[in-house]
């Protein structure tokens, strides 16, 4: 974040509406794949079609997002700390229209499910991890608004529990599949919904890892945590050092002083 103005109010206006897409595309992308989730545990077909005919608005976004970010880079060319952000918009934005696409597979699995009938078991599996990877998107998105690190590196530690709790709940389910076979397709498709989850959580991992490198200027991709430790202690002295006073949540604008 950053206290000082730019020399350009007007880059600053441009940074602070790509901010503005950029996170309403997110809560968007997360409201889809809480309604795909709910309209598979209340077999609700109306509400999943909803999330399927959706897509198209969250690519909208995205190409909206783009053309913003593409113009601003042309105009204003941003420098040093201000570029990073505007990458790590540029690169996020992929995430989120992802996690769209991933709420869509899980509306169109719902719509599956309910015309075979339930699945004789997995719903609580999905219900717990839908509720853990919707609440790293929506503080990988915290973490985004307010710059910080800290925050961001919560959210890559707990992808690596959902990851093992996905294994753990494909194991139970294939262990079902090999006890009685005769609910095999729909205990697979339940499986398809935690693969989807599984995904929306790599894909908050993966904006978390852009809020620690816009901070910081550390890509922390493929790193160990150790790296990552380092790089957020990093992006926490940088934050420490340009602020004066409170800044505002709402401007994850990095703190270098850099002119335009």
């Amino acid at each position: 974040m950053k206290n000082d103005k730019h020399i350009s109010k007007s880059f600053d206006q441009d940074l602070d509406e790509a901010i503005r897409l950029f996170l309403y595309m997110g809560e968007s992308a997360a409201s889809q794949v809480a309604k795909a989730i709910h309209a598979l545990t209340d077999k609700n077909k109306a509400m999943a079609q909803e999330v399927i005919d959706m897509d198209f608005d969250i690519n909208r976004m995205e190409m909206e997002l783009d053309e913003h970010i593409l113009l601003l880079v042309a105009k204003r060319q941003p420098a040093a700390s201000d570029l990073r952000l505007v990458m790590a918009i540029s690169k996020g934005v992929v995430d989120l229209e992802r996690i769209g696409d991933e709420a869509v597979k899980i509306a169109q699995m719902a719509i599956k499910i309910t015309a075979q009938g339930n699945a004789p078991c997995g719903y609580a599996e999905v219900q717990h991890l839908s509720n853990q990877v919707r609440l790293m998107v929506h503080n990988a998105l915290e973490a985004f608004s307010r710059s910080n690190a800290e925050q961001a590196f919560e959210v890559m530690r707990n992808d690596t529990l959902v990851n093992d709790e996905y294994q753990s709940a494909l194991r139970s389910l294939m262990t079902y599949i090999m006890e009685d076979s005769k609910h095999v397709s729909k205990v697979i498709n339940i499986m398809w919904v935690l693969r989807a989850l599984e995904r929306i959580g790599d894909h908050a991992q993966n904006v978390a890892e852009l809020v620690i490198n816009s901070i910081s200027g550390q890509d922390v991709r493929h790193s160990d945590y150790a790296q990552v430790e380092k790089a957020v202690q990093a992006a926490n002295d940088r934050m420490a050092a340009r602020q004066t006073g409170t800044t505002p949540m709402t401007n994850p604008k990095s703190a270098d002083n850099d002119e335009h």
